[in-house]
């Protein structure tokens, strides 16, 4: 491709793929669109060619198959000429089974280490410290092969997991034992899969088509994050204005309350660039989580989806929603919630699941959090649901309203049958006309302010602005007892 020098086009032809690497990575001036400390930008699209350059260099060609090796996966992910990796000569000290012959025996073996940097910002590649750091530095785990056994917990205890697929496996115990000790046949992917774990048992966040797709968002995905607990949410230089009117916002709700529509397209109207980092957008879809930028500033976005189960929440969503909470507020990175849940999933399996306990942990990190935190209701916020999701009970900083919010005990229809035991009566109406707008959570201070939908951008940046010297501390304690 252009851009490649006549000098590595001629190293990759008479070199073997590792060694080529090598040589021809040290010309590349690959940098990303996003720098830090804050310079000129860089074209996308010229990215893009300094990648693809960058990739040809290793030897590899979309599309992609197979995996790369694990050397080659950390000079994709990490900045040219960047890594300095810890023992490289370290080798095993096996015995058994012929394990001590010279010819089983290999530099750097088993794990290779150290570290390097992404789009200019120190890492560490590999670190098993996982509970002493928790908290103190973003810990995130790539998948990219099969991991079983004990090995398993180490990327259940980091902040992230991410996954390939059809390439990577998590379980504790393989096929073959299962089918030993439970007589279930069943293969590692429906075992331990991307899917199973993206969609299913919530252990993974994302999962990437290949080892490319999956380093190359790693690299984004780390953008957004603080390189520890002690620095604030990262800032980056803005080109979209902050005060820019999103008008198409002001028709987005539909008029009839049962009437689904996309959350999604609410957040990515709103936000930078249109651009969104999805947290497990297989897992639990009633509910939506990730991060994105307002006027250049890292924030973590919550928020209910109607399309799903319109809204409600259930165990599974106040699990997903309160850990990504808790992450936001340990590494000061301001929370945006957008509100319109109609209540709790009823029903004995979330009852007998332990909805109580579970919806607890979701209120509980909204109300230890003490970043800044804005909530806007779109339509429905219905009885302890609304009080869950950020609400101004919970220390919200600020709380707006659309003009089609609903704050109330419940829906119209479910209120007049129980406090008229189903009794003949056009209450309804007279319930919708008290209730099924936002006034009255205004007139008791529920919510700051009544806002026109397009102005919803402008108005979060400028709240942003105003509470980025916020500080605000719990009272002492060696730890919170979470309900766990």
């Amino acid at each position: 491709p252009r851009g490649a020098s006549a000098a590595c086009n001629a190293a990759l032809r008479r070199s073997p793929r590792k060694r080529a690497a090598r040589a021809c990575v040290r010309s590349l001036r690959c940098r990303q669109a996003l720098t830090w400390p804050s310079e000129k930008p860089v074209c996308k699209a010229e990215l893009r060619n300094e990648l693809f350059c960058h990739h040809r260099l290793l030897g590899i060609c979309a599309p992609f198959q197979g995996k790369l090796t694990a050397r080659e996966r950390i000079l994709l992910l990490l900045d040219p000429d960047s890594f300095d990796e810890y023992d490289m000569f370290v080798e095993h000290r096996c015995s058994d089974f012929g394990m001590d012959s010279s010819k089983n025996k290999y530099p750097g073996d088993s794990v290779v280490t150290g570290r390097g940097r992404i789009n200019g910002r120190l890492a560490y590649v590999f670190s098993q410290r996982n509970v002493l750091c928790s908290g103190l530095v973003p810990q995130i785990s790539l998948i990219m092969g099969p991991c079983a056994g004990g090995a398993v917990y180490s990327p259940a205890l980091t902040d992230f997991t991410f996954m390939v697929k059809d390439t990577s496996y998590l379980f504790i115990t393989g096929p073959d034992v299962v089918k030993s000790v439970t007589n279930e046949d069943v293969t590692q992917e429906q075992l331990g899969g991307a899917k199973t774990h993206t969609a299913v048992s919530g252990v993974a966040h994302r999962a990437f088509e290949n080892d490319i797709d999956a380093l190359l968002n790693l690299r984004e995905f780390f953008n957004y994050l603080p390189l520890s607990n002690r620095d604030p949410a990262p800032v980056c230089e803005c080109h979209d204005p902050s005060d820019r009117l999103v008008p198409e916002l002001d028709t987005i709700v539909p008029m009839e309350s049962t009437k689904a529509y996309d959350m999604l397209d609410i957040i990515r109207s709103i936000v930078d660039e249109r651009e969104f980092f999805e947290i497990m957008p297989s897992y639990a879809r009633n509910i939506v989580v990730g991060f994105a930028r307002m006027n250049g500033r890292t924030v973590g976005i919550v928020g209910n989806q109607p399309k799903v189960a319109s809204g409600c929440l259930d165990i599974n969503s106040s699990v997903k929603g309160a850990r990504f909470v808790r992450f936001c507020d340990a590494f000061n990175i301001p929370l945006i919630t957008f509100v319109d849940v109609p209540g709790f999933l009823p029903g004995t399996a979330q009852e007998y699941g332990g909805i109580i306990r579970h919806g607890a942990k979701l209120l509980f990190a909204f109300a230890e959090a003490t970043v800044p935190k804005i909530t806007v209701i779109t339509r429905k916020a219905y009885g302890g649901a609304y009080d869950v999701m950020s609400s101004k009970h919970l220390r919200g900083d600020a709380n707006y309203a659309w003009p089609t919010a609903e704050v109330a005990v419940m829906g119209a229809k479910g209120a007049v049958q129980i406090i008229f035991r189903g009794k003949e009566t056009d209450a309804e109406a007279e319930y919708v006309d008290k209730f099924a707008n936002p006034f009255p959570a205004a007139m008791r201070g529920f919510v700051d302010d009544i806002i026109q939908p397009s102005t919803t951008r402008m108005r979060i940046c400028h709240d942003l602005d105003v509470l980025a010297s916020k500080s605000q501390t719990n009272p002492w304690k060696k730890h919170a007892n979470i309900p766990l």
